[in-house]
C-alpha cells in the first residue's frame, strides 16, 4: 500500500482508551506521521494459560503458563475472566471511536514478528511499534524481545513512560532506581502534599481522530485460533484450568463474593463515581478493613492492575468531590469541604502501589528470591519446604509433613477461623480483604516458617486483582524479608485480629459453614476450643480441624476490667501500622486505631506470662485497654517476647519444657498435639509441586512456568 505508514500499539497493562498517552498523542498531534494504526493486545503463554485457544487437536509451541516454585497456574479462572473483560471492553470503546483492538495470544515477539511479515507480504510495511513501558523482570526481558524483532525487520520501536501510577516517574524527584528509600515513610515524606501531586488526566479521544486500522489484518498465527465473542473468551481461557486442591472447599450455602465487579475501564469508571456519590471515598479510612460485603474498601486495584484506570483519574475525581466542582457529586458526603480523612487515606494507599512498583524497579529479580530485596550473602534463614531438592539437610518434619500441612492451608482446613475463612473465600470469588490478605502471610510465613513464596503463589494464581508489584513486595513485607523495617518482630495474632475485625463472627461463618452453629466467638474463631458435647451436636467433634488443628492459639477474652488502666503517652512506630502488621493499626506511621476494648489473655504452647500491654507504645497491643499475654516457643527452647512484636512483652523463659515438642522452629503447627490425624496424598496430577527452576533462582522468563 503505496504512500501509506503503519504504527502496530502493543498494550500491556494500559487496558484503557482515556488517560492514554499513546492514544493522545495520536489524537492531538496533526503530525505524528501515520496513516493507519493496530492495536494489539496478546495474551502472553507464560502468565495465563493459552491452551484452550488452541485448535483441536493441535499442541502448544510453549510450556505451561506455571508458577516457579509450587508450579500452581499463573492466572486463575477469576482474573483470567477479569482480563477478558478488560480487554473486550477495550476493543469495543476503540470500535465506537472508529479503530479496533486485535486479540491475539502467545508470545509477544513471535505474534509480533509474524504480524510485521504478514503485512509485508501484503505490500505494507509496519513503520514502527510502539507499547508502554513496566518495570518488572518478565516485562523488561519482554520489551528486549520485542525490540530485537523490530530492529532484525528493520522496524522502528519506542517505549512510552506509561502514566497510570499516581505520581508520574518523572516527578518523584528519584534519579535512578537506588534513589529510591527502603523505607515507606521516608518516600511518603518526601511526596507530600499528596493531593498536589498527580498530573492533569489526559482527555477520551473524541471520536474518528485516531488513525484508521488497516484494510486487511493478518491471522491468527497457527496453531492458535481467535476468539470471535467475549463468552467465547473466556470459555477458552478458563478450560484448560484445574483447581490444584485434591479436596477444594465446597461453595458456602449463602456466601457471596465482596468482589462482584467486572472487568473493563466502563466499569472502573461506574465503580470510581459511585464510590463517591455513595460516599465510600469519604468513610474510606473507617471501612478499609471491613472484611465482608462489596461496601468496604474501594475495590478498585483489579482496575488498577491492568491499567483500566490510572491512579491519578482517581485522584481528579477525588478533588471534584472535594473542591465542589462537579454537580453530579453534589449530594454525596464531603461535597465541597476539602480533602478529608477518607480521601487522604486513598491517596495514601494510592503512593504505596506506587512504592511497590518503584521497589520492584530498584530490586528486580529479588522480588522473587526467598532472602527477599534487602538480605545480603549472609542470610540463613532456613525456611520449610514442602520439596525434597530445596529442604535443608535438618529440616523437621519432613517434606511430606509440610506438604500435608500446606494442602490444608491451602484449603482452608487450619483449624484458625480468620485464616480458613479467607483462603476459602479467594478460592471461591478471587478476592480477600486486605486485612485477611495480611493475618493469612503472617500465618504461613511466621507461624508456620513455610517459604511465603508459596502463598505469594497461590495468590497470584487466585487474586483477581492480582499486581506483580504489590502482591510480591507485600508478600516480602509481612513474612520479613521485605522493607518493613520491623522485619521478623511484626507477627500478627489471628485470633485476636478475628475478635478485633470480625467482632460478631459474621465473616469466618459465612465462609467456614461448618461452625456457624457454635455459639461461642472462641470457638467460632477457633473449633478445637468447643466443648467435645457442643462437636458432638454440631457433628463436627470428628473434624480434622478439631483433632488435628495446624496451630493453636490459646485465648480467653474477659471484657470486665480487672483494674485501673494506667494510661500511656502515644508513641508513633515506623512504618506503616496497618499495611503488613501490626496488631489493630489501621493508620500511617504506626498510629493506633485499635480494636474494641476488654481484658484478653492470649497463650501460645500454653505458658503463661509476657506484657500486659495497655496504651499506645510500641511495645504494647496498640488496643483501647486490651490486656494480653502472648508467648512464643522460639528455636533455643526458650519462651521468648521480642520488644517489637506490637505488644508481645518482654520475658524469657531459658528452660524447654519437654512437653511442648520442639517442631517447626518451636512456632508448632499443633502446640498440644503430635500432628495427629491420617496423612495427606498431596497434590497429584496438576497440584503437583512442579517448579522447573532451581529453588532459589531469581525469577526468569522462561523458567518454564
Amino acid at each position: 500500500m503505496a504512500g501509506s505508514k503503519l504504527l502496530v500499539y502493543l498494550l500491556r497493562r494500559d487496558l484503557r482508551v482515556s488517560d492514554n498517552p499513546i492514544f493522545h498523542h495520536l489524537a492531538t498531534t496533526k503530525d505524528h506521521g501515520f496513516t493507519h494504526v493496530l492495536p494489539i493486545y496478546v495474551f502472553p503463554h507464560h502468565q495465563i494459560e493459552i491452551g484452550g485457544l488452541l485448535k483441536d487437536g493441535e499442541q502448544s509451541p510453549y510450556p505451561q503458563a506455571l508458577s516457579q516454585v509450587a508450579g500452581f497456574w499463573r492466572c486463575g479462572p477469576h482474573r483470567a475472566k477479569f482480563v477478558a473483560e478488560s480487554v473486550w471492553d477495550v476493543k469495543k470503546t476503540l470500535e465506537s471511536l472508529g479503530s479496533t483492538l486485535v486479540i491475539r495470544a502467545g508470545k509477544t515477539a513471535d505474534v509480533l514478528d509474524n504480524i510485521i511479515k504478514s503485512f509485508g507480504e501484503q505490500g505494507q510495511q509496519v513503520s514502527d511499534v510502539w507499547m508502554t513501558a513496566e518495570k518488572s523482570f518478565e516485562e523488561l526481558r519482554e520489551e528486549e524481545e520485542v525490540d530485537a524483532v523490530c530492529k532484525k525487520n528493520g522496524t522502528g520501536f519506542k517505549l512510552w513512560a506509561d502514566e497510570k501510577y499516581f505520581v508520574d516517574d518523572r516527578d518523584t524527584g528519584l534519579e535512578k532506581p537506588s534513589d529510591l528509600p527502603d523505607v515507606f515513610t521516608s518516600y511518603r515524606k518526601n511526596q507530600e502534599p499528596l493531593r498536589e501531586r498527580p498530573r492533569p488526566v489526559l482527555p477520551l479521544p473524541e471520536k474518528g481522530v485516531l488513525p484508521g486500522v488497516p484494510e486487511s489484518i493478518p491471522p491468527q498465527p497457527h496453531p492458535f485460533v481467535e476468539a470471535t465473542r467475549l463468552d467465547d473468551l473466556e470459555q477458552r481461557l478458563l478450560s484448560p484450568l484445574t483447581t490444584m486442591l485434591p479436596e477444594p472447599p465446597a461453595y458456602p450455602e449463602g456466601a457471596e463474593s465482596a468482589h462482584p465487579l467486572k472487568g473493563g475501564e466502563t466499569n472502573a469508571h461506574d465503580r470510581l463515581r459511585y464510590l463517591i456519590t455513595s460516599g465510600g471515598m469519604t468513610s474510606y479510612k473507617e471501612t478499609r478493613n471491613g472484611l465482608v460485603g462489596v461496601e468496604f474498601s474501594t475495590k478498585l486495584s483489579a482496575y488498577l492492575a491492568l491499567g483500566c484506570i490510572s491512579a491519578r483519574q482517581v485522584h481528579k475525581e477525588l478533588k471534584d468531590l472535594e473542591d465542589g466542582t462537579n454537580p453530579d457529586y453534589a449530594s454525596a458526603n464531603g461535597y465541597g469541604e476539602g480533602e478529608n480523612e477518607g480521601t487522604k487515606g486513598v491517596r495514601f494507599e494510592l503512593l504505596w502501589r506506587d512504592y511497590m512498583r518503584l521497589c520492584t524497579r530498584k530490586f528486580g529479580s529479588r522480588l522473587f528470591r526467598l532472602s527477599g530485596f534487602r538480605q545480603d550473602e549472609s542470610y540463613n534463614k532456613k525456611w520449610k519446604t514442602p520439596r525434597k531438592d530445596a529442604a535443608h539437610q535438618d529440616q523437621s518434619p519432613a517434606p511430606e509433613e509440610v506438604n500435608r500441612v500446606l494442602q490444608r492451608f491451602l484449603e482452608g482446613t487450619t483449624g484458625q477461623g480468620l485464616i480458613d475463612a479467607s483462603q476459602r473465600e479467594l478460592f471461591h470469588t478471587g478476592y480477600t480483604s486486605n486485612r485477611a490478605r495480611q493475618n493469612v502471610a503472617s500465618f504461613l510465613a511466621k507461624h508456620m516458617s513455610i517459604d511465603w513464596r508459596y502463598g505469594a503463589e497461590w495468590y497470584e494464581m487466585h487474586l483477581v486483582d492480582y499486581d506483580v508489584s504489590s502482591n510480591w513486595s507485600n508478600w516480602q513485607y509481612v513474612a520479613g524479608v521485605g522493607n518493613d523495617p520491623r522485619g521478623d518482630a511484626r507477627i500478627f495474632n489471628p485470633v485476636k485480629q478475628a475478635f478485633d475485625y470480625d467482632k460478631e463472627g459474621v465473616y469466618v461463618k459465612t465462609w467456614v459453614p461448618e461452625v456457624r452453629d457454635l455459639e461461642s466467638l472462641e470457638n467460632i474463631f477457633q473449633p478445637c476450643t468447643a466443648k467435645q458435647a457442643d462437636l458432638e451436636r454440631i457433628g463436627l467433634a470428628e473434624h480434622k480441624m478439631v483433632t488435628d488443628p495446624i496451630k493453636r492459639i490459646d485465648f480467653t477474652l474477659d471484657r470486665k476490667p480487672k483494674g485501673p488502666r494506667k494510661s500511656f503517652p502515644r508513641k508513633r512506630g515506623q512504618g506503616r501500622g496497618g499495611r503488613g502488621g501490626g496488631s489493630n493499626g489501621q493508620g500511617s506511621d504506626g498510629s493506633n486505631s485499635g480494636g474494641s476494648g476488654g481484658n484478653a489473655k492470649v497463650q501460645q504452647n500454653g505458658r503463661p506470662g509476657g506484657n500486659n500491654g495497655n496504651g499506645h507504645q510500641q511495645g504494647a497491643f496498640r488496643g483501647r485497654g486490651q490486656r494480653f499475654q502472648y508467648n512464643t516457643h522460639t528455636p533455643n527452647g526458650g519462651y521468648t517476647h521480642p520488644p517489637n512484636h506490637n505488644g508481645y512483652g518482654g520475658h524469657m523463659y531459658p528452660q524447654q519444657q519437654p512437653q511442648y515438642p520442639d517442631v517447626w522452629y518451636g512456632n508448632g503447627f499443633n502446640d498440644n498435639s503430635n500432628m495427629r490425624g491420617r496423612g495427606s496424598n498431596g497434590y497429584r496430577g496438576r497440584g503437583g509441586w512442579r517448579g522447573n527452576a532451581a529453588y532459589n533462582q531469581p525469577r526468569g522468563y522462561d523458567y518454564g512456568g
